[in-house]
């Protein structure tokens, strides 16, 4: 026997007269890892509900008052959840849209207001469950500081004590998560040729990932992989699952004026826009979550507030010294809009565990660096640049156990055997800069302490 059950209703508008129906004017499709997103655009709000039914597996989607301006078309559905999409006029004035599916789903929906280059937008999210349920089984990610009696390289093979090091699963890589900026229903800020900010900033987001994949001792996170939406606060979330020790969002600027010019790498600003530019920037990136489909009157409310209150201090530090990196990395290619690492309140640089900074590659609203936006050559050159940063950062500052500290010799575990005085003489450092360095109140080491090896003597 099929399974009727109703899972959401929206308020009623009751503002809206019968001969105001809303019409369905088209239809879009964003297949996600996780989720498929359907989107309604519509002429005027309606009260809709989802009815979940089985044997086939499909979403039934009624919308009172609402009629097809022309026909919903087909589509490219893919890897999404769906194979197929029909609809018919139900009682004579309401409209009933048939969501078939290729499995069973966990379905949400709801209704956006007007924003932007938008009209109203009914959106229906369909989950995979059983990609949340492998994701809730899988083992957690390698702890960010890894305990370790990995015996120092000998000088006799500096090859095979790099090689070494590179397969000692008991060290990890230093994660990278780069976000590729918008996405989906969110296209970003647009250039006079046409072109989407969401289209560059995922190719040069995969060119860096390519470029950081090739780095010893480091592994890419890719947030964004394909042409969907994520919320922003579900950006960090991704990089924080995956225990990150960078996440870098890749954007494209706009402005008002179109003669506006050149790359800028912002950290977050817990006081606010540290220019009027930065300011406007920051309201209008923050506002993607609207233009991409945000339901802000349930669960995106209490999200909120979770770590907007924590403090950034140590990770505020940290951006800041691998984005003076970056934009070192970013001058090599010409123009700077700001010859400094600029502040703002970016939702996406709001991890309190994470140095983050965002990278406005270009300004897409400038004709002219909209077509190198569009060069493969310059893609590459600008992926280059932020990997130069990023590498130039963590080979001075490397996370504790991980491989890229082992490679730098500014770590040593201690062997059975060993004294301060033979391992500075390893190193060429004085014995109390060692001790300095290890906050050592005497001479007493013990066998599988790590200690840090300071970078002079």
């Amino acid at each position: 026997m099929k399974r009727i059950v109703a899972l959401a209703v929206l308020a009623l508008f009751p503002w809206i007269s019968l001969a105001d129906s809303a019409q369905i004017k088209s239809m879009r499709l964003w297949a996600g890892p996780d989720s498929t997103r359907v989107v309604l655009d519509m002429s005027a709000p309606a009260t809709h509900k989802l009815i979940l039914l089985e044997n086939p597996d499909r979403v039934v989607v009624d919308l009172d008052g609402a009629r097809l301006a022309s026909p919903l078309g087909t589509a490219d559905y893919g890897n999404s959840l769906l194979q197929g999409i029909r609809s018919a006029p139900r009682n004579g004035k309401d409209l009933r849209v048939v969501l078939d599916l290729k499995k069973r789903v966990k379905p949400e929906s709801f209704l956006l207001n007007p924003v932007g280059d938008y009209g109203y937008r009914l959106v229906i999210d369909l989950y995979d469950p059983d990609t949340a349920a492998k994701n809730a089984a899988a083992p957690p990610p390698a702890p960010a500081v890894a305990m370790t009696t990995t015996p120092p390289p000998t000088a006799t093979s500096e090859k095979a004590g790099e090689a070494r090091i590179l397969e000692d699963k008991r060290l990890r890589d230093i994660v990278i998560a780069i976000d590729a900026g918008h996405g989906g229903e969110d296209s970003g800020a647009r250039g006079s040729s046409g072109t989407n900010e969401k289209d560059v900033t995922l190719v040069i987001a995969r060119k860096l990932a390519e470029l950081v994949r090739k780095e010893k001792g480091m592994r890419p996170v890719l947030i964004r992989e394909g042409d969907y939406f994520i919320p922003l606060r579900q950006r960090t979330q991704k990089a924080r699952e995956h225990k990150a020790d960078l996440f870098v969002s890749i954007h494209a600027d706009a402005f008002t004026n179109p003669n506006a010019r050149g790359s800028s790498v912002f950290i977050l600003s817990e006081r606010g826009a540290s220019s009027e530019a930065a300011r406007w920037l920051a309201d209008k990136e923050n506002a993607s979550d609207l233009a991409g489909g945000v339901d802000l009157g349930g669960k995106d409310k209490m999200l909120a507030s979770v770590l907007l209150d924590l403090s950034q201090t140590a990770s505020v530090e940290a951006s800041h010294e691998v984005a003076g990196k970056v934009l070192e990395g970013l001058k090599e290619l010409g123009d700077l809009h700001k010859g400094q690492v600029e502040r703002a309140g970016f939702m996406v640089l709001k991890s309190p565990d994470i140095p983050s900074l965002l990278v406005e590659t270009a300004f897409i609203t400038n004709p002219i660096e909209e077509k190198k936006l569009l060069d493969e050559e310059h893609q590459q050159r600008l992926a280059s640049a932020i990997l130069n940063g990023i590498r130039a950062y963590f080979t001075r500052t490397p996370p504790p156990g991980t491989k890229l500290a082992a490679l730098a010799r500014r770590q040593h575990v201690i062997t059975d055997g060993e004294t301060l005085v033979s391992i500075a003489g390893q190193y060429g450092v004085s014995v109390e800069k060692l001790k300095l360095a290890n906050k050592l109140p005497d001479d007493q080491i013990r066998t599988g302490t790590v200690l840090r090896i300071p970078e002079d003597g």
